[in-house]
């Protein structure tokens, strides 16, 4: 089985969100279902059966989060040196080529990948085009909306 790399950072903030759902989301959602079910007919209980979806909805959730923090491999950045390489782990502040327009992007794993928070999964576009390159280099990202050429102005490991 592959394991799937994941930053402590980020390891961290699915715990945190996994306990969440445990502690908070899990029980709600129990007693909504019992408030539904002393309602009487759960046949035509909307509220039964919204509930129920909740439920089986968090409780997928749950199962995908210690499943991905089961196969992680949690990578320490605080070891890491590449020599300016764009690796896992690292923060890079691109160029788009096209604009001007400069932007800070982390190279994570999947299931930490948000963003709304500059996080970009190490399987996207982006970051695969840029893994292995340095500071100076031209990237060309192939997006969804078409080719898009970046420059790469500062790798950092922090």
């Amino acid at each position: 089985m592959a394991r799937s790399p994941m930053t402590a950072r980020g390891a961290e903030k699915l715990r945190k969100f996994l306990h969440e759902l445990k502690t908070v989301e899990r029980p709600r959602i129990t007693a909504a279902i019992a408030e539904a079910r002393a309602h009487g007919d759960l046949s035509e209980n909307a509220e039964y059966h919204a509930a129920r979806e909740q439920q089986s909805f968090v409780e997928g959730r749950i199962q995908s989060i210690e499943s991905a923090l089961a196969e992680a491999e949690i990578i320490d950045l605080g070891k890491i040196d590449a020599n300016g390489k764009v690796v896992f782990g690292a923060t890079v502040t691109v160029m788009n080529l096209e604009d001007e327009n400069e932007v800070t992007y982390q190279v994570v794993g999947e299931e930490e990948a948000d963003i709304n928070e500059n996080l970009i999964s190490i399987t996207s576009p982006i970051a695969r085009a840029l893994i292995g390159k340095e500071e100076g280099d031209v990237v060309d990202v192939q997006a969804p909306s078409g080719n898009i050429e970046y420059e790469i102005l500062k790798v950092q490991y922090i």
